[in-house]
């Protein structure tokens, strides 16, 4: 197996002369493995990639932090050959009996800044490092000082719906700007979007996305802060936290066709965080951040039991005894919910 790192003198290599790329690849044995990071600083490489699967079934791994360069460049995107996989950050079954979730949600799950023995500042240094490599070095931004400037508000809208107007309003930027923003921490996979659920009942649905970082030591690091974590701060980032743990799994076991949230407009309060979605059938998931079962953490999921197809209802919370409601509904804490994810027992 081979490895190409575009970085430092084999990018300014490859930069000046493609061609040598190409040269590499043709003294590989056929049907070997090549491994490319940084892919998307030379995306014209795609075409040799593309070239020597057909000519010498030559294997590639091809890793980038965001394709938004690759497709503004209208190059080869390997339509049918190849396949996209996510690497997220860390979850509890990687880390086994080293996993803290006090831990987790003050500094997130990043494997540089979980492994690191100065965690705070790896973790202010991976913010910097992304401001400089992918979006200076990229060119992604016309202002990288007013982007600088964004980012501690769109960390605030962690696990808030996000509306383009009012973020644009409140940034004090163009409507278009905060939208390529908010599209560049997607593209560069910081951030997600989780849709409303859309279903036949006889109330409507608000219809704009939810907001999530991917890592809630991210979501506090662009907040400036790496401080131990407030109270006020708790509830946003473990329901990020239960949020981000079934995107993990969603692409890594395919636990789930689809996931939206739900609330119905006109009723105050009522809100589902999460509903997975199997073929027909659905999970409702609450996340709550209390240590003490309450049972008005359950509005939600009672509001939305006469859904079609729903399967279960869940209430997440991070630690505490296994519980069932008189109605059916399931309380587990965080570590029994993420082994039935990682064990696909969730729908059983």
């Amino acid at each position: 197996m081979g490895s190409l790192n575009i970085g430092g003198g084999i990018y300014q290599r490859l930069l000046a002369n493609p061609g040598h790329f190409a040269s590499e690849l043709r003294s590989l044995a056929t049907g070997r493995w090549v491994i490319v990071d940084e892919v998307q600083r030379l995306p014209n490489l795609l075409n040799e990639v593309h070239r020597f699967i057909e000519e010498k079934r030559l294997h590639f791994v091809l890793c980038g932090s965001s394709a938004r360069k690759l497709k503004r460049a209208s190059v080869n995107l390997l339509a049918g050959r190849a396949l996209h996989r996510s690497m997220h950050p860390f979850v509890p079954e990687e880390l086994g009996v080293q996993f803290d979730l006090e831990e987790a949600l003050q500094f997130g799950l990043l494997p540089i800044v979980w492994d690191s023995t100065a965690k705070g500042e790896t973790l202010s240094a991976y913010a910097q490092l992304y401001l400089k490599e992918e979006i200076q070095a990229e060119a992604l931004v016309r202002n990288l000082p007013g982007f600088a400037r964004f980012l501690p508000l769109a960390a605030l809208f962690h696990g808030r719906m996000v509306n383009v107007s009012n973020i644009a309003r409140e940034a004090g930027v163009a409507r278009t700007t905060a939208a390529g923003y908010l599209d560049i921490l997607e593209e560069t996979l910081l951030c997600f979007r989780l849709p409303a659920y859309e279903a036949r009942l006889r109330v409507r649905e608000r219809k704009l996305p939810k907001w999530y970082w991917c890592d809630p030591g991210l979501a506090r690091v662009m907040k400036r802060t790496t401080a131990p974590l407030a109270p006020e701060e708790r509830g946003a980032l473990f329901e990020g936290m239960v949020a981000q743990l079934i995107r993990a799994y969603k692409e890594y076991r395919f636990i789930c066709d689809d996931m939206y949230y739900w609330a119905p407009s006109g009723r105050s309060g009522i809100e589902v965080d999460f509903l997975l979605v199997r073929g027909a059938n659905l999970i409702a998931v609450e996340a709550k951040s209390g240590n003490t079962f309450r049972d008005d953490w359950c509005k939600g999921l009672r509001a939305v039991a006469q859904l079609e197809g729903l399967q279960r209802r869940i209430v997440v919370y991070p630690d505490g005894p296994v519980m069932k409601t008189q109605d059916g509904i399931d309380v587990l804490p965080f570590r029994r919910f993420a082994e039935e994810l990682a064990s696909d027992a969730l729908w059983k």
